[in-house]
């Protein structure tokens, strides 16, 4: 944390959660009988009812829970931020941490091990092994239970539904904000000094990119114009659709067998070959493209922006001159309409095994909910006031122990839902300006983003084959690019799928079910 910059923190924007409504239940007297008291012997009065002896404070509900991280240490079970959500949900909290790169293969095993925790983050609605132990009664229909929690009442509408299994909702959503998330980001010191404009489409990215390479703005050697994080923004932008599905005249369609999918290979191929790219990019880590980005070696990058900010302020330690910018969106060609992508709504799901008793996963679901809103989300997203952050003039203000317990949205975030507003557009230590620029460019994108209309969809032969036919996906593209294989054979790959009449089921199916949700509407 810079603590040179937190006196140039901005006020941050209410929050559109409904608060909290986490409070403990008034004891109720025993009910007495409704038959008369028996005289006493000898005409003495009736003896005085017994008083009832004070109830004992209820046991704390022991709750354990398999959730997802992504950075460099997880909360320890003495975190004060657990033990705060202990002492304000009466729950004894046994957190298993599991690093984000590894979290959708550790779910695997656990849901075939079937040992499975009280709360489980599954990584999402479409998780073929998840939604068949649904099918076979192993988690809790939570469709009855949602209205008696208003935080989760408040997650977005379309988010609830992109969520359904059977029509019913077998998981709670850890929400998010449906714009304002990730995307190419640019850094704009290296445009101003090279003279160039904002890029408006990949024609012009390309340029930018060549110009960053062959100029080296920072001075450094093997300088490269795009990090190649999230590299399927590229094809997203050819393709005008998040993954593979897209929606013309009421179908979907499989983008990935379309022209557009081969103009984006071949845009790709040439950054290649070029070397705008790192060389080594089908194998590169999370902390390598980081380091790509905060080293001065590439000059476009793709991440959300308040984790942008955190580049920069690695970056001011050396350059006080850094400026990253997200940019607000692209067009596939000159002329074209900018495209920029729209959130799947949540991060992953929170689903309860039916093995847990029902006044246990009713009070899974009151943790859960405190965490959703008011005062919880506040724990959730910035700790404990005046230990992890102050209030001063009505701005928060966080401190280096904030960082030291790993509070935030890399940690407690990933468990409950945090669709505020500016959830992405603010990190601690941002000035004023920053702030108010990345709301701007959210608003904006807000306007044109394109989101996945198949979200939660699914085919039962994609459950069964879709793998492997994703991973031979994958591996053609990935050999494509760097010219391990030819574009004839790509043609080729792309025809044999067409023809595939178990590839082909699966399109039937999944406009099977969307067409079930378009009536559903």
């Amino acid at each position: 944390m810079n603590n040179d910059k937190s006196t140039l923190l901005m006020k941050r924007k209410a929050f559109l959660v409904l608060s909290a409504m986490v409070a403990c239940s008034s004891l109720v007297a025993a009910c007495s009988s409704s038959a008369p008291s028996a005289p006493a012997k000898d005409g003495a009065a009736p003896s005085a009812p017994a008083k009832e002896e004070a109830k004992a404070p209820a046991k704390p509900t022991e709750i354990r829970i398999m959730t997802d991280f992504t950075i460099a240490q997880p909360p320890g079970a003495d975190n004060p931020v657990q033990k705060e959500f202990e002492k304000k949900t009466n729950t004894k909290l046994t957190v298993q941490w599991i690093p984000g790169g590894d979290y959708a293969d550790r779910v695997n095993v656990a849901l075939a091990a079937g040992d499975l925790p009280d709360l489980i983050k599954i990584p999402s609605i479409t998780t073929p092994l998840f939604r068949q132990m649904v099918k076979q009664g192993a988690f809790w229909d939570l469709t009855p239970y949602i209205k008696d929690y208003p935080n989760l009442v408040a997650i977005n509408k379309k988010t609830w539904e992109n969520t359904k299994i059977d029509g019913k909702n077998f998981a709670v959503p850890a929400g998010r904000p449906l714009d304002g998330g990730g995307f190419f980001d640019i850094r704009k010191d290296w445009l101003d000094k090279l003279g160039l404009k904002m890029p408006t489409n990949m024609d012009e990215l390309y340029t930018v990119m060549k110009a960053f390479k062959e100029n080296a703005p920072d001075g450094m050697k093997d300088t490269v114009g795009y990090t190649m994080r999230g590299s399927g923004v590229i094809d997203e932008v050819f393709l005008g659709t998040i993954g593979k599905w897209k929606a013309v005249d009421g179908k979907l369609v499989n983008m990935y067998l379309q022209p557009e999918m081969r103009e984006s290979i071949l845009y790709q191929r040439k950054l290649f070959q070029e070397g705008l790219i790192p060389q080594d990019f089908p194998v590169l880590k999370e902390n390598q493209y980081w380091e790509l980005a905060t080293s001065g070696r590439a000059g476009i990058t793709n991440e959300t922006p308040e984790a942008l900010f955190r580049y920069t302020m690695d970056q001011w330690k050396k350059n006080p001159k850094v400026e990253w910018t997200p940019m607000v969106s692209i067009a596939a060609k000159p002329g074209g309409k900018p495209y920029v992508s729209q959130g799947t709504g949540m991060n992953g799901v929170l689903a309860i095994p039916k093995s847990v008793p029902e006044d246990k996963m009713k009070a899974i679901l009151k943790f859960v909910n405190y965490g959703s809103g008011g005062e919880g989300l506040d724990l959730t997203l910035y700790g404990i006031k005046d230990v992890h952050y102050a209030v001063n003039d009505g701005i928060k203000v966080s401190n280096d122990k904030a960082v030291a317990d790993s509070v935030g949205t890399a940690t407690w975030g990933k468990m409950f839902s945090t669709p505020v507003v500016d959830l992405w557009q603010y990190a601690a230590g941002m000035p004023k300006e920053i702030y108010q620029r990345n709301m701007k460019i959210a608003e904006e994108r807000a306007k044109i983003s394109v989101g996945d209309p198949a979200i939660g969809l699914v085919s039962d032969t994609e459950i069964k084959m879709g793998a492997d036919y994703t991973k031979k996906f994958a591996d053609m593209k990935t050999q494509a690019i760097i010219g391990k294989v030819s574009l004839e054979d790509w043609d080729k790959y792309i025809d044999s799928l067409k023809k595939d009449p178990n590839y082909q089921k699966i399109t039937d199916e999944i406009n099977v079910e969307y067409k079930k949700r378009l009536e559903q509407k």
